[in-house]
């Protein structure tokens, strides 16, 4: 039996709101967002849509997930909201502001560096020719008078709260028709169809409405909101792992760039041809061919070996696709306006991990000088520089003993590793974090998007990915990193091509 809650009267300004995304799944899942359209009811042109990140977890014992989004809106509507479905009565709660910049921090990929001697002759470092370069990346509440209902409506106010700068209502319905009625008068525009509400009405969900305070937001010089609203964490019951997008393919033109952080007892991927492992496996077989096994940390040699059965069928699809990966550049759509999936960051966090976030781990690791202690002047008394080399190579031979694969080493301004505190109780250790990124085509917003477990034929993919990935650029000598610090893209499955 639903509790009945009182309606409380939205403020005179004017609001427009496209629903957007926390679909249904096939079989009662979990809910999607994407960053909805807003448009301002005197103005009505479309606003920006920028990219839109999640912070998914799931357990799926318990069939509990929660998802915390932070939309950022551009544009010169009046007044914000958004219009989320969920299969279960959700609890809210408000996250910190900077959480999304403290995971980007968090999940940097690091660099591999060697000791480099500036006073010895120059000779190659251990392990290869000097570290890559590291890739650039980067309703009121005041007490107005209380709203008529109508008399036969369906529409149930469930629960009604604040959370940081969302006033948000948590409301049912028995038909989409009495939904659709609702949004309308009370100022929520709803660019859809009464078909597509009814597609959650069906399934019995809730839907949550969200209005966002513009005084909190900043205002452009044109009079235009730029902004971030209040993180909120979304924490409901469900069957499956789904963040679906049909409801949400309206308010989408052509493409739409979407970066996932799901943490899991297992690292997470797409369904199907959305897969990530199309790029990610190809890139560890480039850099096997161009560099050796042993360019690979031993937990993805380990796993590389154990998916060799499968990995010709994934090949071939990646190429029935027409996925081309090209070095130094995007990932290019095929002919269908797909892209590949791409893997930027993954691992299964550890204590040591956790302790970077209380500040009792480093952050990164720290490069050894096998000059220390010396100076240019005291190479140049050549009985002293016969001794001195002798120290100096017998230290970078212990760097090469104890990190025979380098040392990984990534940067952060001061202010920016104090965000990593906000993480301390959400990042859980022997859980894994995957972080991937994919640019839907308005057409792959048709069904749900469908995340399970990574896997490569029947083989769990427990390979990790933090470190910027290295390949030899040929003509040129040297070692280069991939482009925004995730796999490389190079030449496809098929071979290599166009002067590579």
């Amino acid at each position: 039996m639903r509790r009945r809650s009182t309606w409380l009267v939205l403020s005179a300004v004017v609001v427009a709101v496209l629903a957007a995304g926390w679909l249904a799944p096939q079989a009662d899942s979990m809910c999607g967002y994407f960053r909805p359209i807003i448009v301002d009811l005197k103005n009505p042109s479309e606003m920006l849509q920028p990219s839109q990140i999640a912070f998914i977890t799931w357990d799926p014992v318990q069939k509990i997930e929660t998802v915390t989004v932070q939309p950022r809106f551009e544009g010169n509507a009046a007044d914000f909201g958004m219009v989320i479905p969920t299969p279960t009565q959700p609890k809210l709660n408000e996250m910190p502001r900077d959480f999304f910049k403290a995971l980007g921090v968090y999940t940097q990929s690091k660099k591999r560096m060697f000791p480099q001697s500036k006073l010895m002759p120059m000779m190659f470092p251990p392990g290869g020719f000097g570290g890559p370069r590291m890739a650039a990346e980067k309703a009121g509440k005041g007490g107005g008078p209380i709203a008529p209902e109508e008399e036969k409506t369906t529409v149930e106010v469930l629960e009604v709260g604040l959370v940081g700068n969302l006033d948000y209502k948590i409301i049912a319905a028995g038909r989409s028709d009495d939904l659709f009625k609702w949004l309308k008068d009370n100022r929520y525009t709803y660019s859809g169809d009464e078909a597509t509400l009814n597609y959650y009405v069906q399934r019995k969900y809730v839907f949550t409405v969200m209005k966002i305070d513009t005084l909190q937001m900043k205002r452009n010089k044109d009079g235009t909101f730029t902004g971030d609203v209040t993180p909120t964490r979304f924490t409901f019951s469900s069957e499956k792992l789904v963040y679906p997008t049909r409801i949400t393919q309206v308010s989408v033109k052509d493409t739409t760039d979407a970066l996932f952080y799901v943490q899991a007892p297992f690292k997470v991927d797409l369904e199907g041809d959305m897969s990530y492992q199309y790029n990610w496996v190809s890139t560890l077989n480039h850099i096997v061919q161009q560099m050796g096994p042993g360019e690979l940390a031993d937990a993805n040699q380990k796993w590389r070996q154990k998916i060799q059965p499968s990995t010709g069928a994934l090949l071939q699809r990646a190429n029935e696709l027409n996925f081309g990966f090209q070095m130094n550049q995007q990932l290019r759509p095929n002919a269908k306006g797909q892209r590949a999936t791409l893997l930027e960051w993954a691992k299964r966090v550890t204590e040591d991990d956790i302790g970077i976030l209380s500040g009792t781990r480093p952050y990164s690791d720290k490069v050894p000088d096998p000059d220390d202690g010396f100076t240019h002047a005291d190479m140049r008394d050549p009985q002293r520089s016969i001794a001195i080399q002798k120290i100096i190579q017998h230290r970078l031979a212990k760097s090469q003993k104890e990190q025979p694969r380098g040392y990984l080493v990534r940067e952060g301004k001061k202010d920016d590793l104090a965000t990593l505190s906000l993480l301390k109780g959400h990042v859980q250790a022997n859980q894994y974090i995957t972080k991937f990124r994919h640019v839907f085509s308005r057409a792959e917003m048709n069904d749900d998007l469908v995340m399970v477990e990574a896997r490569v034929g029947d083989v769990a993919d427990t390979s990790e990915h933090e470190e910027v990935l290295r390949s030899m650029l040929f003509g040129r000598g040297r070692f280069g990193p991939f482009p925004g610090g995730g796999p490389g893209v190079f030449p496809g499955p098929g071979g290599l091509k166009g002067g590579f």
